[in-house]
């Protein structure tokens, strides 16, 4: 399937418009989502329950029309109920391989913060190289595989904050919040009909738009957009001040500098530009470095945020035109 540049953004605006049929006044979220499918990019969500972080995967995947999954986190969940494992099979008198919930294609990791770093790093493998290690044999994974972690920012009692290592491994973090009164007046509308978003998800009203097979198609596309020299060092010059700042105690890595790169890339298609502006850089400024950075405590006990400095680091560095 062949698919020119001008075509891809009618493709993702195709895409959003069916997430909306279920995902209500959560635009933002999505163009992220797809954002970071585009670039094989694994998403951060942090919102409070209720929200439909859980219905984003799933509608997702019908989007895409590929399987997706969860895997609810607890202090109790241990790594190979993630990954899966080895059982001995008396019938057949030799060990066969059990599958975990990791064997998809989208995955919501739920609430990944409850479970605890050991559990947590199950997923390291997984995230960067789309692969896991079972009784020492390695099996791949979708190559399409995303990873979706939620954690309920309003709860930190009995959670294990994920580790610097893991949390640079998500391209994006995105807050998932309340909708707006008018949006969540029309959800309530729809549920005293058969509009309710669980029930249309379930009878399959929402098309596929994304073929599987297609999406590396897509990718190659990407690479024809225009990143012009003086924008790519304005993001290495932004990434690199957050490792400058007197405020900031560990700036962002290499790692921010690439997803800035791609995620500018795959939000100028979605415009249907050609090229990317530093407007795209500023946008994606906060998801990609947010939460790479760690503030100095000083700072922190005087109420300075990381959303605010990195505010400033926008400012302070020069514009190119």
């Amino acid at each position: 399937m062949e698919i020119e540049l001008k075509q891809l953004s009618q493709i993702l605006e195709s895409a959003r418009q069916e997430a909306a049929k279920v995902i209500i006044g959560q635009r933002q979220i999505v163009d992220m989502a797809l954002m970071a499918i585009l670039n094989r990019g694994h998403i951060l969500i942090e919102g409070p329950p209720g929200v439909a972080k859980t219905l984003l995967v799933r509608t997702l995947g019908a989007v895409f029309n590929c399987p997706s999954g969860r895997i609810q986190f607890t202090p109790d969940l241990m790594p190979t109920d993630i990954t899966g494992t080895t059982v001995f099979n008396l019938k057949d008198q030799q060990f066969s391989m059990v599958k975990g919930p990791i064997f998809t294609t989208f995955l919501l990791a739920d609430e990944i913060n409850r479970a605890p770093a050991k559990t947590q790093s199950a997923l390291l493998q997984c995230m960067q190289e789309r692969s896991v290690t079972i009784d020492r044999q390695l099996h791949q994974l979708d190559p399409d595989f995303t990873v979706f972690a939620t954690q309920n920012p309003i709860e930190y009692e009995g959670t294990y904050p994920l580790p610097e290592a893991q949390k640079d491994r998500f391209m994006f973090k995105v807050i998932m919040d309340y909708p707006e009164r008018d949006d969540e007046l029309h959800l309530a509308s729809r549920m005293l009909q058969q509009e309710a978003p669980e029930k249309i998800l379930e009878r399959g009203s929402v098309q596929p738009v994304v073929p599987m097979g297609t999406l590396e198609t897509i990718r190659n596309i990407l690479e024809q957009i225009t990143v012009r020299p003086e924008l790519l060092a304005y993001i290495v010059e932004i990434v690199r001040e957050t490792r400058k700042n007197p405020g900031i105690l560990v700036g962002a890595g290499p790692r921010a500098t690439q997803a800035l790169v791609l995620g500018t890339r795959a939000r100028a298609a979605m415009e249907g530009r050609d090229f990317i502006t530093p407007d795209d850089v500023k946008a994606l400024a906060q998801p990609v470095l947010a939460h790479r950075i760690i503030l100095r405590p000083e700072f922190e006990i005087e109420g300075l945020s990381v959303a605010e400095l990195i505010e400033r680091i926008l400012q302070q560095v020069p514009v190119p035109r």
